[in-house]
């Protein structure tokens, strides 16, 4: 008799975009003259940089020529690109990264949902409340979670309230724990951390020994100079951090799909009796067992946006979406709302009018404006009362759904 993973069980009813898509779905069948506008999940609508666009053109041409088709792939990326990725996004901000230390993947998503399999199922997680659900999800999946509680939370995690007290920046938990996400610029409440913050993260991961899962896949987005774009820049986090990041939101690669993670040589964990394990050679076991490489062509594109016209074309497309984010911010605000973020990342976080729930507000939003945000709910407990729009529209729907806001 074949069985299931039952922690599978354990995850609520559904993920919460598919569940957005099916409330969506209902209205649009019951409305089908109307027309959506959607500031809901973070999908990029800019085209790709022309300069991408002519490195995967380029591509495509040497894979259909015999002189010139490539085959697999190194798992672990292509040395073109992890040269790249390393001297442009680090070495340039006085990191020292090696290329050996890069890991290309197909996103962050799956990098921060595939990491937590070289980490033993006892280990102790540490999430932000309210937190992007991947990393979550996964964890209960790989059954290093109890049940899910009344109030949504799962048993044996550590939350960390994030609010609009604390500038909704998780601080470390008084209790030792051994896995820590944390997500800066943030998603979905758009907070950055700064120094003395990762300082605070650093400090204790290493005095407990644990391992700071850090995604900065909204880094390019940063627009104040004081706000760290990598955890790496604070001294000691070689020792206690893995790093994500992707192409997705930086160059739009939602649909091409290329990310990256790194591992540092040095960064180690223990086994059950206290030795020490090197995570980058576990790593590199995982991925070049689980995965066959991104895409050259994915890859070649990606590298592309290094180039210095790749740099500039994908600068400008950053500054479009952060302008919609000022503007919608702005909007807000001269409304009546109460909005965070949208400074060094492409979402707001607005809390709800009161007395209106994250799903209600979203319901009303969406029956009323034909405005398609997402509910903080959705995101863990400490979400509720805030609904997250991002800024990746188009500049005339973002501006239309500002108006629309005006008149529920």
């Amino acid at each position: 008799m074949a069985t299931i993973n039952e922690n599978y069980l354990k995850l609520k009813a559904g993920y919460l975009f598919p569940e957005i898509s099916r409330r969506v779905a209902a209205y649009s069948k019951k409305n089908s003259s109307a027309r959506m506008i959607s500031l809901g999940i973070g999908d990029v609508t800019q085209p790709l940089a022309p300069a991408v666009v002519e490195a995967m053109r380029r591509a495509v041409e040497e894979l259909s020529d015999v002189r010139t088709f490539r085959g697999y792939g190194p798992e672990q990326g292509y040395g073109f690109l992890r040269e790249a990725i390393a001297g442009n996004d680090y070495a340039s901000r006085g990191i020292e990264i090696g290329a050996d230390e890069v890991f290309v993947s197909d996103g962050a998503k799956c990098d921060t949902a595939n990491i937590q399999e070289i980490f033993s199922a006892d280990n102790v997680l540490a999430v932000a409340d309210p937190v992007y659900p991947v990393y979550i999800d996964t964890n209960v999946m790989a059954g290093r979670t109890g049940p899910a509680a009344a109030d949504g939370r799962y048993v044996g995690v550590v939350y960390m309230s994030c609010t609009e007290e604390n500038g909704f920046l998780p601080r470390p938990p008084a209790k030792r724990v051994d896995l820590v996400y944390l997500c800066s610029p943030n998603n979905p409440t758009g907070a950055a951390a700064g120094r003395d913050d990762l300082r605070r993260w650093v400090d204790y991961a290493r005095q407990n020994k644990a391992v700071i899962l850090f995604d900065a896949a909204y880094e390019a987005f940063i627009t104040q100079p004081e706000i760290p774009h990598s955890i790496y820049e604070i001294e000691g986090s070689r020792d206690v951090a893995i790093e994500f990041r992707s192409f997705s939101k930086t160059a739009g690669f939602t649909g091409v799909r290329c990310g990256f993670c790194v591992v540092p040589r040095n960064l180690k964990a223990y086994t059950g009796d206290g030795a020490p394990v090197e995570l980058n050679g576990l790593w590199s076991r995982r991925h070049t067992t689980k995965f066959n490489g991104a895409s050259y062509i994915s890859q070649a594109a990606a590298a592309a946006v290094y180039s210095p016209e790749g740099k500039r074309q994908t600068t400008g497309i950053i500054a479009k979406y952060m302008a919609n984010a000022a503007f919608m911010r702005r909007s807000l605000e001269e409304l009546g709302y109460t909005t965070h973020g949208g400074v060094n990342a492409p979402y707001i976080w607005m809390k709800t009018p009161a007395g209106q729930t994250s799903w209600g507000f979203f319901d009303r939003l969406l029956q009323k404006a034909q405005v398609i945000t997402t509910p903080g709910c959705g995101f863990g407990p400490a979400g509720e009362g805030y609904i997250r729009l991002t800024a990746f529209g188009a500049a005339e729907d973002v501006k239309e759904a500002m108006e629309r806001f005006a008149g529920i």
